[in-house]
C-alpha cells in the first residue's frame, strides 16, 4: 500500500432498510429523489458525469460518477474547495446495496479524509447518519 493511501480515513454507515434494491436505487439515483434525503443535484447515473450537489449551508460539492452498476453499487468523488486548505476535502463515495432477508443493506463509505481533517471525518460520520434517516423517511412515501 502507498504511503498516501495510510493517511486518509473513511467514514462508514450501515443501515437495514425494509425495502428492495431497485428502490433504494431509485432514491440514490434520481436527481428530485436525491433532493429530498440529500441535497440539490444534476446527477446522472453515467460514469464519467460530473455533476453539484448544492447543500442547503451554501456550499457547493463537485462530483463525478466513478462506477454505477445498478442496484448494487454507486460511486462518485465528493469534492469541496475551500479557500483555507485544511478544509478543502477530496473524497470518495461508494453506496453498496445488499439484499437481506427483511429489505436491503445499504453502506456508504467516504474515503480520503485526512489525519487533520477529524471535524470533517467526525461531520461526515454525524451527516450520513442524518441522510440515511432522511433517506428512510422519503422510502416510506415512496411506492
Amino acid at each position: 500500500m502507498n504511503e498516501a493511501a495510510t493517511e486518509t480515513r473513511t467514514a462508514v454507515v450501515e443501515r437495514e432498510f425494509p425495502h428492495p434494491p431497485e428502490k433504494l436505487w431509485r432514491a440514490l439515483t434520481q436527481p428530485h429523489l436525491i433532493e429530498d434525503w440529500l441535497m440539490k443535484n444534476d446527477f446522472k447515473p453515467d460514469v464519467g458525469h460530473k455533476f453539484r450537489l448544492t447543500g442547503d449551508w451554501g456550499g457547493v460539492l463537485d462530483c463525478e460518477v466513478l462506477a454505477v452498476e445498478p442496484h448494487k453499487t454507486l460511486s462518485y468523488t465528493w469534492n469541496f474547495e475551500h479557500d483555507d486548505p485544511a478544509y478543502s476535502l477530496k473524497s470518495v463515495v461508494v453506496f453498496t446495496l445488499t439484499p437481506t432477508a427483511n429489505g436491503t443493506q445499504l453502506r456508504v463509505e467516504q474515503s480520503g479524509f485526512r489525519p487533520e481533517q477529524k471535524q470533517a471525518f467526525g461531520g461526515a460520520h454525524a451527516g450520513w447518519k442524518e441522510f440515511f434517516g432522511k433517506l428512510g423517511h422519503l422510502l416510506e412515501q415512496l411506492d
